[in-house]
């Protein structure tokens, strides 16, 4: 089934069916999710997915760039949906948090491309 085809099935579903789709949806999508750590000496101490050296920044500077949810489980294949779905959340939770370590990230890539 594509996307498109589901998403038309999606669609035709009575409210209390929906309902029930969104919840066992976000059943599947909390399982096995890893969450959000901040480790000291660990990329900077910045928010990363648990287990992982994955920061939260990076994959919001990449969805600002326009890469999507589907590039970003290619490119990282040991990421899931979920662990996206807590990026997400996690970024919108704390913004300025998030933007400050994308303007840093920024300030110190600009200094490296003035030395090389």
């Amino acid at each position: 089934m594509t996307l498109k085809e589901l998403q038309a099935q999606l669609l035709s579903l009575s409210p209390s069916e929906k309902a029930e789709a969104i919840q066992i949806l976000t059943r599947s999508l909390n399982k096995n999710r890893r969450g959000i750590t901040k480790t000291l000496g660990v990329m900077g101490g910045d928010a990363c997915i648990a287990g992982t050296r994955i920061p939260v920044w990076l994959l919001v500077s990449y969805r600002d760039q326009g890469v999507n949810d589907a590039s970003l489980l290619d490119a990282y294949p040991d990421l899931t949906a979920a662990d996206l779905v807590n990026v997400w959340a996690y970024a919108e939770a704390y913004f300025e948090e998030i933007e400050a370590a994308i303007r840093s990230q920024d300030e110190a890539d600009e200094l490296l491309g003035e030395i090389n």
